[in-house]
């Protein structure tokens, strides 16, 4: 990764930081769905990226969150979670030949089918274990689903929609 690109990289996730904090904090699609925008940052890095850089990168962006959600750790349990899946869930859908070494996986990369099979389930596991935690003693297991579910649809809506809308496509040589 070169100098431009990580400085690109760096602003799309203050980008997003700002976006989840400003407009996506209070909103909650028909009192169920929330929107976590800011995980796009953690599911869109490097493929190689070091599981160490990863987890740490997750659990601070998570922390930040938390600072503004006000929220104890949640968000940050939650990310540092789905860091430490991350890895794991690559390797179980990565392709016959393997992936290339500068392979991002987002939507423009990989495509929009793959790119719903990669999210889809680390969206799901970012919004149980929230959610989770949230309702822990108050709320019943089909509650936590029912938002975890729907949060992970609008979630994923939120992240195509970004990534069509703003992220131009990479020529390829």
């Amino acid at each position: 990764m070169n100098i431009r690109s990580l400085i690109t990289f760096i602003f799309t996730g203050i980008i997003l930081m700002v976006v989840q904090v400003l407009f996506l904090k209070n909103l909650a699609v028909f009192g169920v769905a929330m929107g976590f925008l800011y995980l796009m940052f953690i599911l869109d890095l490097s493929i190689n990226s070091n599981k160490i850089n990863l987890l740490l990168i997750a659990f601070f962006l998570g922390l930040l969150i938390d600072i503004f959600y006000d929220t104890i750790g949640m968000h940050a349990a939650a990310a540092t979670l789905v860091a430490f899946v991350r890895p794991y869930w690559l390797k179980a859908i990565s392709p016959t030949g393997g992936y290339d070494e500068s392979n991002r996986p987002d939507l423009h990369e990989m495509g929009l089918s793959w790119y719903i099979s990669y999210s889809f389930p680390l969206f799901f596991i970012y919004s149980f274990l929230f959610f989770t935690i949230d309702q822990w003693g108050t709320g019943g297991l089909l509650g936590v689903l029912y938002k975890s579910l729907f949060s992970t649809i609008f979630s994923m809506l939120l992240a195509i929609l970004v990534q069509v809308l703003f992220f131009k496509r990479r020529r390829r040589i």
